[in-house]
């Protein structure tokens, strides 16, 4: 079979493209096995955001980059909130020892009116006030205490709830009274326990102009969407700040 010579330099250059790739890939998997994080079990815990099939697509990267054994304790419809689905409070108390926990928020406390609160919270400085585990803030600090309860030599990172795309409200951070006022005080009480924080809210990069391309509903990813995300979190996970 006669092949053209258009053909073989086509095919050339695909090949040298190609190795080049394999080579860049290989180099960013080698540099990534410095992190200290590498090879380490991680427990997740969120709502929907955090365990549906296209979330898939960015935990397969923490995998393949960083080694990491996850276990998924993430249920649809959970928030902070205790009257808030299965929610974060409990998928905390019924997990064991990891290395790494991650507490991931959805927009659930959000969507479902459930009251912020406040930074103090269920805290030393109101004597852990269990009538507080409603707030939003009361669930964080819950699943916070809750953590070093069960590992005192705990890593606990925070991933932010991502913009959505319901109303202006749940992507504008200008607008009074919208998600964004979640997400602030999710920052807040982590400042206070000195927990890194990955800001999807701000630095995901989504908006209204590529919803379409990212999104497969208004609060929800798709595939591309979480590979999107998913380089964040690995570079978050690897070399946290």
């Amino acid at each position: 079979m006669k092949i053209s010579l258009k053909l073989l330099v086509v095919l050339f250059f695909f090949f040298i493209s190609t190795t080049s790739l394999l080579a860049q890939d290989l180099t960013h998997l080698e540099a990534l096995k410095g992190s200290p994080n590498y090879g380490k079990s991680v427990a997740v815990f969120g709502g929907s955001v955090s365990v549906i099939p296209p979330s898939d697509s960015a935990k397969v990267m923490w995998e393949k980059y960083l080694n990491l054994k996850i276990t998924n304790f993430g249920v649809p419809g959970a928030g902070f909130s205790s009257l808030q689905g299965k929610s974060l409070q409990q998928q905390v108390d019924e997990a064991g020892v990891f290395d790494i926990y991650v507490l991931w928020a959805s927009t659930n406390d959000y969507t479902n009116k459930r009251e912020i609160g406040e930074y103090t919270d269920y805290t030393e400085f109101d004597g852990f006030n269990e009538q507080k585990l409603t707030t939003q803030a009361g669930g964080i600090n819950y699943c916070i205490k809750k953590i070093y309860e069960k590992n005192p030599d705990a890593i606990i990172y925070f991933f932010t709830s991502s913009k959505a795309f319901i109303n202006r409200a749940s992507y504008d951070p200008f607008v009074e009274n919208g998600m964004v006022q979640y997400v602030d005080m999710q920052k807040k009480i982590c400042a206070l326990h000195g927990i890194p924080v990955l800001d999807q809210f701000e630095v995901a990069g989504f908006n209204t102009y590529n919803q379409g391309k990212f999104y497969r509903d208004p609060i929800h990813m798709n595939y591309l969407g979480y590979q999107k995300l998913g380089e964040l979190q690995v570079s978050f996970l690897a070399f946290p700040k």
